[in-house]
């Protein structure tokens, strides 16, 4: 960015995929230099020039017309959005190329989560073609052999995105559909894979072993589990023989409350939704449906993940399992992390924010409870946060110890922080075992 007196006169383009490039712009010395001598008065300093060298020859420079203007993107609206897209993509891109791997695999499950990182990878190429054209972008990723013939967006996505369906007894006709349309859409290869043998085999092990059978009524947490850790052998597998990139597909509502599968669905080598929101994750997937990308780049493939209900689809379909009935409604959920972790809020303060947010919406009772739970869950899941993936740090809200927000792994619990918090909502709601494993 250039700009002078508070006024801004020229901008490069955000997100670009190229090496370098050159931003100009007519600067008026002469009232620079005024500026300065009025400063002086004020400050009692003297603005000394500098002389900087430049390790490469700057092209021609002709004099600049002004005109700065939004990029076609941003006048267009959506600026979260498209942001968002934006700049996974580009950071998709250069991990890609600065670890030199040869593309990326993605656990495709047909919900919101995985159907996001498939889609981001798709925009990665379509964006960088779009940014410095194929051929340069083949050129930046001249290591991967497999691309360099390919002749389009759809024929590199075929070689860099690698999604696997790995379904069990509990799996859905449709979020297979999900997964399977998506991944047609996006042009990527798709291996459908039946775990439930792996599965079974598992569950007959330890049954031997304990001299009992395993159920639903007795084993919840341990059946859901065995199946979201049983996915990540194969993934790891087809991501070593095509020496790829897993892509991890927990999110950061999920991380806030440990509702993941440690060596499952957290499993990869980079995360790029761990610091993003499950709220804004859905409502994104719909718009880049409907919307897209400066209006015209839409992802259509999403149409059926899009009109389902979120579930991880570990139990059996008559038990009708919703990750917002297993945890709180996502909105309340993401309200009590940044409340409470991004502005370091109490419980008590917490609950009083949620009551005017969502006033005629939930009841006290609800709010009460629902703040009790993140609190205990957020307290014995941090272990789980230590060992998630690196991630993307593209806002004010992220939950990366290495990076970002720390927190002992064995704390006390706010144990005192919510029995104050049950005394002044005067709801006895006592010690209730609440968590999903590991």
């Amino acid at each position: 960015m250039i700009a002078q007196s508070g006024e801004m006169l020229a901008s490069g383009t955000r997100f670009s995929y190229t090496d370098h490039y050159m931003v100009t712009a007519t600067v008026d010395l002469e009232k620079g230099r005024l500026e300065q001598t009025q400063n002086r008065a004020v400050f009692s300093k003297t603005a000394e020039a500098l002389t900087v060298s430049v390790p490469f020859q700057w092209p021609e420079i002709r004099p600049a017309r002004n005109q700065y203007v939004l990029e076609d993107w941003e006048a267009k609206g959506y600026q979260k959005e498209e942001e968002f897209a934006r700049a996974v993509s580009l950071a998709l891109f250069d991990y890609l190329r600065k670890s030199r791997s040869q593309g990326f695999v993605v656990s495709l499950s047909g919900g919101a989560d995985s159907s996001a990182c498939a889609a981001l990878v798709y925009l990665m190429v379509e964006l960088g073609i779009e940014s410095i054209g194929i051929e340069r972008f083949k050129q930046r990723l001249s290591y991967i052999e497999k691309i360099q013939q390919a002749t389009s967006t759809k024929e590199i996505v075929h070689e860099l995105l690698y999604c696997i369906w790995q379904g069990t007894e509990n799996s859905s006709a449709e979020t297979k559909f999900s997964a399977t349309s998506l991944a047609e859409d996006l042009n990527a290869r798709f291996y459908d894979v039946n775990i439930n043998g792996l599965v079974e085999t598992y569950k007959e092990l330890i049954e031997s072993g304990l001299d009992r059978k395993l159920s639903w009524d007795t084993d919840d947490i341990a059946l859901q589990n065995i199946q979201a850790r049983v996915r990540a052998p194969s993934a790891w597998l087809l991501t070593n023989i095509y020496n790829c990139l897993l892509l991890s597909t927990s999110n950061r509502s999920e991380a806030s409350v440990g509702y993941a599968t440690m060596d499952g669905d957290t499993a990869g080598s980079i995360s790029p939704l761990a610091g993003i929101d499950k709220t804004f994750l859905r409502k994104w997937l719909l718009w880049l449906e409907e919307v897209g990308l400066g209006g015209t780049l839409k992802v259509k493939g999403l149409n059926a993940m899009n009109n389902l209900q979120p579930t991880a689809e570990l139990r059996p379909a008559d038990r009708k399992q919703t990750d917002e009935a297993d945890l709180m409604p996502y909105e309340v959920l993401n309200a009590i992390e940044t409340y409470g972790f991004r502005d370091k809020q109490p419980p008590k303060e917490v609950l009083k924010k949620l009551e005017l947010d969502f006033e005629g919406i939930y009841t006290r009772e609800e709010l009460v409870a629902w703040t009790e739970r993140f609190f205990r869950l957020w307290s014995r899941n941090q272990w789980k946060r230590e060992r998630y993936a690196p991630s993307f740090h593209i806002d004010d809200r992220n939950l990366d110890p290495r990076t970002w927000l720390r927190f002992p792994i064995l704390s006390g619990g706010f144990e005192k922080e919510l029995a104050e918090l049950r005394e002044e909502a005067n709801t006895p709601l006592g010690r209730r075992r609440i968590g999903f494993g590991n």
